[in-house]
């Protein structure tokens, strides 16, 4: 068993023998002990002399090169082709696994909290049901354009790789005609075809995604630690830390494996549906009791503006982001062109039909002032209900934000290694880690940003920032839906979306980038926009001229170093 380990190490060593000094002959002749320890020595001593050129020559190190030792059933835990000696990501999320990603992630704190919001803003418990399915639908909608897109560029990175497919025609041919993502990634490069998924990049790397991560994991860092301070607020710093352990806790597991991150995110998805499950039956009880005034006049004193109707649907959009989650992840997908289109068509309407359950649970138990004046409905729920029990309900918060947690940094490293693949930031961002195939640079990059945004505590510009430019993104992924169902009308679409479901989605886009500002217009608008269109101010000597410095390669190795790094896909 060792000699097989040693002679599959020293093919992947003798297959990059064009990418360093050739090393001694070192093949164990037989299996006498002796020739298996010189062998050994022979490897480690080529190792050594890889990392000595390495440090010479300031080059990025190549695929399969000689990292630190590793047991034979560790090698044989990496995707490497033994031939080409690649490192790829694994299809290791199955139907079951993407559901639970697509529920686990949109189930977060929303549903617990929202509730209030949804209400303040519609005026009436009939409105404010309707504007949940509303939600649902609109985001279903949103969620087949982005299957079609799927599915016809089966790539990471959701909104990057559709953006890049759409309007870099060159990149397109390639990937048509059967070239990976790696190496179409060097394509339009010196031209503006890049600008848009650039610019989705600069927001989403740097505003969106850290942005997401922080707030779901200080919901979680507020709810473990309330049950301590029942009686007034808990101090800041008690959250703070809470909620940074807590992020970092998600990190290691998603850079452990990815199996260990689908694991989490299966256990928390149950969980979640658990909690709302109990809500749901409680308020089934409740009704069957008699306890229906709420709903006798279910319309009485909806509003007719415009305004807070669209607020309102922002406070139940927010408790459905996360969505489009597995669209980032489509190459560890398992048969993404079946897998891909069943898990949203199921995840989604099955998480619509548990709110709307859920606010029905609500309204039935308590009264519409009640709702208002929580600052957590569930949790005043669980006081109505189950007594001595209602520690269960933030339990359940905690595990619920744990979960969507957990899959908004699974996803966001996924961006992450598209976006550095792709050249638009540094490529170490998309090295993977030997051993465990996981994007550990791009999870650990997004970490490090979200604990930065927990500091000042107050994310309220970044969460109307968040939203603003979200759905800005949102509008131009489906408008480059159309644009290719006129530039490629021939091309294989394993799923195709009816044509009016993505025009719905532009002009709900269009409505909720724009409304907020003509009811509430501030300068954080005006932030939002400055910011964007600063990432022109890196596009044009970056990725325009193609500007290198020598010394982001040095940092390079020295990560691949300490991480035992290497790029895809060479």
């Amino acid at each position: 068993m060792e000699e097989a380990g040693v002679l599959q190490y020293m093919r992947l060593c003798l297959a990059q023998a064009v990418t360093h000094k050739p090393s001694p002959p070192c093949v164990p002749r037989d299996d006498h002990p002796r020739n298996i320890h010189n062998s050994q020595r022979a490897i480690q001593h080529s190792r050594i002399e890889f990392w000595q050129e390495v440090d010479s020559t300031h080059s990025i190190v190549p695929t399969g090169t000689n990292f630190p030792k590793m047991a034979p059933n560790q090698m044989d835990d990496v995707m490497m082709d033994d031939q080409a000696g690649k490192v790829e990501l694994k299809r290791d999320v199955g139907l079951l696994s993407g559901i639970a990603l697509i529920i686990g992630t949109m189930i977060g704190s929303g549903i617990f909290i929202s509730p209030k919001g949804m209400l303040e803003g519609s005026g009436s418990v009939g409105l404010t049901l309707i504007l949940w399915l509303l939600c649902g639908l609109l985001v279903t909608m949103g969620a087949l354009v982005y299957a079609e897109l799927g599915t016809m560029v089966p790539e990471s990175g959701g909104e990057h790789a559709y953006l890049m497919f759409t309007f870099d025609r060159v990149r397109r041919r390639r990937l048509k005609a059967g070239v990976d993502a790696g190496a179409a990634s060097d394509s339009g490069k010196g031209s503006l075809v890049r600008v848009p998924a650039f610019l989705y990049d600069w927001v989403a790397l740097f505003i969106i995604r850290p942005t997401m991560f922080a707030i779901m994991a200080l919901a979680l860092g507020t709810y473990a630690v309330k049950p301590f301070y029942p009686d007034c607020d808990p101090p800041d710093m008690a959250v703070k830390l809470t909620t940074a352990v807590a992020m970092c806790v998600i990190a290691f597991i998603n850079c452990l494996s990815v199996k260990a991150a689908t694991y989490v995110q299966n256990i928390t998805t149950f969980t979640k549906l658990l909690a709302l499950v109990i809500i749901s039956v409680g308020g089934i009880v409740m009704l069957a009791k008699g306890n229906t005034e709420n709903f006798e006049d279910g319309v009485e004193g909806s509003t007719s503006e415009a305004g807070p109707v669209a607020i309102a649907f922002y406070n139940g959009l927010w408790a459905f982001d996360g969505w489009n989650s597995l669209n980032f992840i489509t190459e560890e997908l398992k048969d993404p062109t079946k897998n891909l289109p069943r898990a949203i068509m199921i995840g989604i309407p099955l998480t619509t039909l548990a709110y709307v359950l859920a606010n029905i649970g609500y309204l039935a138990v308590m009264t519409k002032e009640e709702i208002m004046l929580s600052h957590a409905v569930a949790v005043t729920w669980g006081d109505r209900m189950l007594g001595v029990m209602s520690w269960l309900i933030p339990c359940f918060v905690v595990a619920s934000t744990f979960g969507s947690s957990n899959g908004c940094l699974f996803a966001s490293g996924r961006l992450t290694f598209s976006a550095g693949r792709e050249g638009h930031f540094p490529k170490v961002l998309s090295f993977l880690r030997i051993g465990s195939n996981t994007p550990v640079p791009a999870v650990m990059f997004t970490l490090i940003l979200s604990l930065c945004l927990i500091i000042p505590g107050d994310l309220s510009t970044l969460i109307d920032f968040f939203s603003f430019a979200s759905w800005l993104f949102y509008g131009l992924t489906t408008a480059s839906l159309l644009i290719l169902r006129i530039t490629e009308p021939k091309m294989h679409r394993p799923y195709k979306v009816p044509l009016p479901v993505p025009i719905i989605v532009l002009l709900a886009s269009i409505y909720l980038v724009i409304a907020p500002i003509v009811q509430n217009p501030g300068m954080q608008f005006v932030y939002a926009v400055i910011f964007i269109l600063a990432g022109l101010v890196l596009y044009v000597p970056f990725i325009y001229n193609g500007i290198h410095f020598k010394f982001v390669d040095t940092i390079t190795i020295i990560i691949q170093k300490l991480l035992q790094l290497a790029p895809t896909g060479q």
